[in-house]
C-alpha cells in the first residue's frame, strides 16, 4: 500500500498500535458506550462526591499475550508508558514528513491549508470508530487538532529557514 500523505502514515501507525490489543466491543449494555461519541454527555453533578471500592468494574480488553488487562494501576501505567514511547517515535516520523512537505510549498501562504487541516481532523474522528480497541471521538479530535496546531508553525519555520527568514 502506498501512503500518499504523512497523515495516512500516522493514522496507519496508530491503528497498528491499537491492533496490538483486542477490545471487548462497546455495546448498548456497556455503561461507558456514550463516552465514545461526540459530544460527551454531561456528568451528573451529584456523582462528584461518589466513592467506590476499587477496583470496580471488570477488565475490558485483552493484552497482546491474551490475558485480560489489568491487575493493577501500576500495570496500566506501564502499558500507557510503552504506548507513549511508540507514539513519540511515530510523531517524530510524522514531523519528518511535515518537513519534507515544505519542499513542495512555493510560498509561506501555501504552508497551511485550513481545509486540509479540517479534512485530516474529521478523517481521524471518522476512523476512530473503526479502531480496535475503539478510540473515543473526543480523543481523536483533540489529538489531531494538537498535531496540526504544532505542525503548522514547525512547517512555517522550516519554510522560512530555507528563505533566510529564521
Amino acid at each position: 500500500m502506498k501512503l500518499t500523505s504523512p497523515y495516512q502514515a500516522l493514522f496507519l501507525a496508530i491503528s497498528f498500535l491499537s491492533a496490538l490489543t483486542t477490545a471487548t466491543p462497546t455495546t448498548p449494555t456497556d455503561p461507558a458506550s456514550t463516552c465514545y461519541t461526540s459530544p460527551l454527555p454531561t456528568l451528573c453533578p451529584s456523582l462528584s462526591n461518589s466513592t467506590r471500592s476499587i477496583p470496580w468494574g471488570t477488565p475490558s480488553f485483552l493484552l497482546p499475550n491474551g490475558t485480560l488487562c489489568c491487575d493493577s494501576l501500576t500495570q496500566i501505567r506501564a502499558g500507557i508508558d510503552d504506548i507513549d514511547t511508540q507514539l513519540l517515535s511515530l510523531l517524530a516520523q510524522r514531523a519528518a514528513y511535515v518537513r519534507e512537505a515544505t519542499r513542495f510549498k512555493a510560498t509561506l501562504d501555501t504552508v497551511d491549508v485550513p481545509s486540509r487541516d479540517q479534512e485530516v481532523i474529521e478523517g481521524a474522528v471518522a476512523k476512530a470508530n473503526e479502531t480496535v480497541p475503539r478510540l473515543p471521538e473526543v480523543i481523536a479530535r483533540s489529538v489531531f487538532e494538537a498535531i496540526i496546531k504544532g505542525s503548522v508553525p514547525f512547517e512555517e519555520c522550516v519554510w522560512g529557514s530555507f528563505e533566510g527568514l529564521v
